[in-house]
């Protein structure tokens, strides 16, 4: 029986944008743009006051909306894409007890570091939020950071978040499922998971 269509391994993969499986490469830096409705859906479930520190701030997109909610915002990021500051290494950032909650959409391929970079600089009960794949959860070595800093709250979108490559939403990449990552620093328990969206 000879098959009725042409394609690889990969064919399943490409058509619906699945970020390791697509027809380009990623993003030289791993630039991935979130949705601003992503904050809506967040600040809907947790109530953040003071500052909030976005430290991959790409073009500003969750800045920007989280400043429409009334929200003061600290941008940076470590490549200058015209918003916020630009050069700002966060992995690097030495200061402890910030006085601020952070928000963020981290470059994936470093987003273990900085979950762990976040509980270090801010204060005690201070707040991290994490827009994370939610293959996020997998691994070994997340594992282990899971055992000891286990996230308060992780909050699935039931519906499908659009992550823009180099921050063009013309080109729709569903096929990925996003969850809020969200830590209070200080908290143990047992994480809870909730769905959104």
């Amino acid at each position: 029986m000879s098959k009725d269509w042409i394609g690889n391994r990969m064919s399943i993969y490409a058509p619906h944008g699945a970020s390791n499986h697509s027809d380009w490469d990623r993003e030289k830096d791993d630039y991935y743009a979130t949705e601003p409705e992503a904050i809506d859906w967040l600040l809907s479930v947790e109530d953040l006051q003071g500052i909030i520190w976005e430290c991959a701030c790409g073009e500003g997109h969750l800045s920007k909306r989280l400043e429409e909610l009334g929200k003061t915002v600290m941008s940076t990021d470590l490549i200058d894409r015209g918003y916020g500051t630009g050069g700002v290494d966060f992995l690097k950032v030495t200061e402890k007890d910030f006085d601020a909650n952070i928000v963020t959409n981290p470059p994936y391929k470093y987003a273990l570091e900085f979950c762990e970079k976040a509980l270090d600089v801010v204060r005690e009960g201070g707040v991290i939020c994490m827009f994370l794949k939610l293959t996020f959860l997998e691994g070994r070595k997340r594992r282990k950071f899971f055992d000891l800093n286990p996230p308060k709250t992780v909050y699935v979108f039931s519906k499908r978040m659009n992550c823009a490559r180099n921050g063009d939403f013309s080109v729709k990449q569903s096929a990925v499922c996003y969850a809020w990552f969200v830590w209070v620093k200080g908290w143990k328990g047992e994480t809870v998971v909730k769905w959104i969206g």
